[in-house]
């Protein structure tokens, strides 16, 4: 069977069709999906950037939200400009790598149906409790793991090795052998290499 590893940060707008779609796109395969938070903010620190590029160049920004508008509708997904935007995704990724492997995915798209179709603030500590309840888990204790030395320690981690990995934005896609495919109009792409390749 081989993997894919799912890098993603919730800030991220194209992450948002990609966390939607990619379960089911796998599911067909004998792929084994790996869903790795991680924060891109530090990456774009390290090439100067104090915000993110959809804000630095208008331009750039104002065709990122016609085509994220686009792609919403094509998958019949719900979608609402987070206010402000990018979203502080911190306590979201940390909460996720606080959870077992296997709860990961649902937490993680619920987050994104909360950021991006409800367009709820998600660095709100009860809004984060409040999915985690839905999703059965005990806030209180889920977000004190969170917010545990440990878990700090694995987000630093896990982000650097994303930027160790080469890679420089969200949603990107590791298939083991480490070719990469970065953007959520490369899923399929990933998916028929791990197929070919594994």
């Amino acid at each position: 069977m081989t993997r894919i590893d799912f890098w993603y940060d919730f800030a991220s707008t194209y992450s948002y069709p990609a966390a939607m779609r990619l379960e089911q796109l796998a599911a067909e395969h004998p792929i084994e999906l790996r869903w790795r938070p991680f924060l891109v903010g530090p990456i774009f620190a390290a090439h100067g950037w104090r915000n993110s590029p959809f804000n630095i160049y208008p331009a750039k920004g104002r065709y990122m939200w016609r085509d994220i508008e686009r792609i919403c509708a094509r998958y019949a997904l719900p979608m609402q400009r987070p206010d402000p935007f990018p979203q502080n995704s911190v306590l979201a990724a940390r909460v996720a790598l606080a959870l077992p492997d296997a709860d990961r995915p649902g937490f993680s798209r619920a987050v994104y149906t909360a950021e991006y179709a409800q367009g709820k603030a998600i660095a709100e500590r009860n809004v984060v409790a409040e999915l985690l309840t839905g999703l059965g888990h005990d806030p209180s204790s889920t977000i004190e793991r969170a917010n545990s030395e440990p878990i700090k320690t694995k987000l630093r981690t896990e982000t650097d090795e994303a930027q160790r990995l080469g890679i420089f934005g969200a949603p990107t896609c590791v298939v083991e052998g480490g070719e990469m495919f970065w953007g959520n109009d490369r899923l399929e792409e990933a998916l028929a290499w791990a197929l070919a390749h594994g």
